[in-house]
């Protein structure tokens, strides 16, 4: 499988540019895995409980988007950017913590360099260059308060497809975020208000795990064979108890519904080999082919061409149900990407 297998033609109007009126507003295309036609499509909240058994366990990612985005000026007086990936640990400055970064523009940014934030009070150390475009940098804070700094000195960094600004921030956090580390959100889980979340209590159990989305995520597959394709790492972590209920439910032939791509990695990470640890990285691409070994049915938003995320919807619908049911979608004027609609796939395909 190539490259080209995970392309199709996606008019630009149907980008979704800003999130629905409301978190449940969107829509939902309901399929079932080894078929591209839609079994219903409506609004939201008003499919999604009803997709649901009693018996399910249903998992979502609560990783919360750090506002990542910094806006710095250089000594020159010129601008520079960094969007921050990684903490990278031990090794920064004392009174500082030491992050992996993109920054632009490349050419201008030398070892050693400070700029400042855009008030001009605070300092960045841009330590080394790590590749073409990342760096590594020091930030003026104790790695515990990052999260703190960057809510007075960055900006949430919407994806690069999103060009309409002055979105309100809080639509682009899950209202079950809770894990601060993300650089992108989990958004799969952005439909889900906290009434529909109580709605779905009410119908199935749900715990939360923790997948820390990276930029990567948007990065466009390499071209050639997939097999080819290094997939970047996104840290994660499966708290004890949140274990013992996923594997509980297993064991009772439950089925694991997993709420976006995020979770769906994890847990496959996780769950599909022997002895993964419940913390660590995962650099784990799912591509038709893959046996899948614990989620049972997966929610997801409509995503990038060449991206490894339709990889991992082929991968779990199928590779002509996917183009079928992406056609469809975009018969019916459906919105896609961060701010868009959603399919829920009943599944997976038998193996």
């Amino acid at each position: 499988m190539t490259t080209d297998d995970l392309d199709f033609d996606l008019p630009s109007d149907l980008v979704a540019q800003h999130p629905a009126p409301e978190r449940g507003a969107s829509q939902l295309m309901v399929l079932r895995a080894g078929s591209g036609m839609p079994i219903d499509v409506g609004r939201f909240d008003g499919l999604f409980v009803d997709q649901l058994d009693p018996s399910d366990l249903v998992v979502a990612n609560d990783a919360r988007v750090l506002h990542a985005r910094l806006r710095l000026t250089r000594p020159t007086g010129g601008a520079a950017e960094v969007l921050l990936l990684t903490p990278v640990g031990p090794g920064a400055a004392a009174g500082s913590s030491r992050w992996n970064a993109m920054a632009r523009p490349a050419r201008k940014l030398r070892d050693g360099m400070v700029a400042t934030t855009q008030h001009g009070d605070e300092s960045v150390t841009f330590v080394r260059r790590t590749s073409d475009q990342t760096w590594e940098v020091d930030l003026p804070v104790e790695a515990d308060d990052v999260p703190v700094w960057l809510l007075a000195h960055g900006e949430l960094p919407l994806p690069p497809y999103v060009h309409e600004r002055g979105q309100d921030p809080n639509r682009y956090q899950t209202v079950h975020a809770r894990a601060e580390g993300s650089v992108a959100a989990p958004t799969a889980g952005l439909h889900f208000d906290d009434s529909l979340w109580t709605r779905v209590r009410d119908r199935c159990d749900v715990v939360h795990l923790t997948l820390h989305v990276g930029a990567g995520t948007f990065l466009p597959v390499s071209d050639g064979a997939l097999a080819d394709h290094a997939m970047h790492h996104e840290r994660y972590e499966v708290p004890p108890d949140v274990d013992e209920a996923i594997r509980a439910a297993r064991s009772e032939g439950r089925r694991i519904v997993a709420i976006g791509t995020t979770s769906t990695r994890v847990l496959e990470h996780v769950y599909g080999s022997a002895n993964q640890p419940l913390r660590g990285e995962t650099d784990l691409f799912l591509v038709p082919g893959h046996e899948w070994a614990c989620v049972g049915a997966m929610l997801t938003n409509f995503h990038l061409p060449k991206s490894t995320l339709i990889a991992l919807v082929m991968s779990f619908l199928g590779e002509q149900s996917t183009r079928e049911a992406y056609a469809e979608a975009i018969r019916r004027r459906m919105r896609f990407y961060s701010f868009g609609d959603a399919m829920f796939v009943h599944g997976p395909p038998e193996n």
